[in-house]
């Protein structure tokens, strides 16, 4: 990965992991101040942003530690498995959180039901994110073990020489 790359994504982590913490603060500080009025569950909504944030954030702190393996050239080993696991667990608490604020809205759907089940096929689709990057994964195990498998060559290969 050339600098700017590296540099671009690293700001735009930056900027969205600022955006969650804004987000976070700005729910705890509703659900101190601002009363529910009835016409939602306004606290359940708010709890899960707030842990729809803490999603999002583990995402972001395991991409920056893979940049920084990338860039250091590391990246091809097993301690890049726990980062990758860390986004795909991420990636699918934010799939069931968004399953639990649909199901909140869906008692206010029921006179039309397809704002739940477009909002349902999102949630499937947020899933399908976790399975592209458990495939992602499964790639990675391929590079390590033929990484692997390099190195043990080479090192006969110079036994040899």
């Amino acid at each position: 990965m050339g600098k700017l790359t590296v540099g671009a994504l690293r700001v735009v982590l930056v900027v969205v992991l600022t955006g969650t913490v804004f987000v976070q603060a700005s729910m705890v500080w509703a659900l101190a101040t601002d009363p529910e009025d009835g016409s939602l569950p306004l606290t359940p909504l708010r709890l899960i942003t707030i842990l729809g944030m803490v999603s999002a954030q583990v995402a972001l702190v395991c991409v920056w530690r893979l940049v920084t393996m990338v860039r250091r050239g590391t990246v091809f080993s097993h301690t890049a498995f726990r980062y990758v696991d860390g986004v795909i667990g991420a990636i699918v608490a934010a799939a069931l959180l968004w399953f639990a604020v649909t199901a909140l809205n869906a008692p206010g759907q029921r006179e039309d039901p397809g704002i739940t089940v477009i909002m349902g096929g999102v949630g499937v689709a947020i899933l399908g994110v976790a399975l592209i990057v458990l495939l992602l994964r499964m790639l990675l195990a391929q590079a390590v073990a033929r990484d692997v498998e390099a190195t043990q060559m080479q090192a006969e290969l110079d036994e040899v020489i």
